[in-house]
């Protein structure tokens, strides 16, 4: 069972029908996340995100993973009693039973510290599960690439990399908030701050997101400009296949430079935490969508709003593309400052880094900033 599971995890392609495959991913998925969710009702001061857990309504967790038990273990069991892929349904029903064992959806929470050093790791749940339920759907009812299979080449390093980045996502607030500080704590003036803070809601939005990706695109366009960042933001350019997931290919040292960049200006105005959670509900969103394998046109407000056609560009291999597209948010800031793609074709063909010279794998990505020689 180890032996097919990991051979499973090292492939990638179309998964076949008919054998139980699909279905015994979707229970190995569930049972997977289940487990996870019991060890983090059981141990919520060490593996969930303080921040989260203020808004977490425990009834709809519990019903939710309760449903997602059931479903896992009834997938499982079907293909186990029809004998498919029983290896594959027989790791999932393992998983289900283990996280029933330790208590499921009934494990009581009771008082705990929250000064605890911790991982995220409900956030990586969460967001797994819903980046994965969206734009899944969303990229087969929408694909630009119809032929481009979920489980595509190298998905096990991107995942890898969405693994770390969310399970660390404690550290990177510590961090990111302690540099701001003490790097920018200098600029904040009460009377910006309070005149920022008296803006209606829906303009002080669409301020934090225009001041985000100002901040944003210089900083990527410095990633592009100045060789050492460059090491670092080469990584992120070496996905070869444009998904849902594909953005989670970013250096753990770049994640940090830019969050701290793009919070500076954000912490010096003194935006209210209603807009900072929209904007990372927008932020979240669009990170996730402009990678996304899916044919989205606006129109002309495609020279406005950075959509999957315009990040895509900045991930191509044409000539005329290199080093275009900047912005994250607002397409019109490089058409403002001169570095939007121009071409007459609507998609490029080729993605990744010219010379492809950044190695495969986690690891190896995470080294390489610091042992390339070019």
């Amino acid at each position: 069972m180890l032996e097919k599971l990991n051979e499973l995890t090292e492939s990638h392609g179309a998964l076949r029908r008919g054998r139980g495959l699909i279905s015994g991913v979707i229970a190995l998925s569930l049972g997977i996340l289940c487990f996870l969710g019991v060890l983090a009702f059981h141990f919520p001061e060490y593996l969930t995100t303080p921040q989260l857990r203020q808004s977490y309504n425990v009834d709809i967790i519990r019903m939710l993973m309760f449903s997602a038990l059931v479903i896992a273990g009834g997938m499982s069991l079907v293909n186990i009693i029809f004998n498919r892929s029983r290896w594959l349904s027989g790791a999932a029903f393992l998983l289900v039973a283990g996280a029933a064992l330790l208590g499921g959806h009934k494990v009581p929470v009771t008082d705990f510290a929250n000064n605890t050093p911790y991982i995220g790791l409900d956030w990586f749940i969460l967001d797994l599960l819903g980046s994965s339920l969206i734009f899944i759907f969303i990229e087969k009812l929408f694909a630009l690439r119809k032929e481009q299979a979920v489980f595509r080449a190298e998905w096990q390093t991107d995942f890898h990399h969405f693994i770390v980045n969310h399970m660390i996502v404690g550290f990177l607030l510590l961090a990111t908030n302690l540099l701001v500080h003490r790097i920018f704590g200098w600029a904040a003036h009460d009377g910006i701050r309070g005149w920022v803070q008296n803006l209606p809601f829906w303009a002080a939005v669409l301020l934090i997101v225009l001041v985000a990706d100002l901040a944003q695109y210089w900083t990527h366009r410095a990633y592009h400009q100045v060789p050492m960042l460059w090491r670092l933001h080469a990584v992120h350019h070496s996905v070869k296949s444009m998904d849902w997931l594909a953005g989670s290919r970013q250096h753990i040292v770049e994640v940090l430079i830019t969050r701290t960049l793009v919070l500076a200006p954000i912490y010096v105005l003194g935006f209210s935490k209603e807009v900072i959670d929209a904007y990372i509900v927008i932020v979240g969103f669009q990170a996730v969508f402009n990678h996304a394998n899916v044919s989205v046109h606006l129109g002309p407000l495609r020279y406005v709003i950075v959509t999957p056609n315009f990040h895509h560009w900045h991930h191509s291999q044409d000539q005329d593309a290199l080093d275009r597209n900047y912005a994250a948010h607002f397409a019109f800031l490089d058409h403002l400052f001169g570095t939007a793609v121009k071409s007459s074709k609507l998609w490029p063909e080729h993605y990744g880094v010219l010379g492809d010279y950044v190695p495969n794998g986690f690891v190896r990505q995470f080294k390489f900033p610091f042992t390339w020689k070019g």
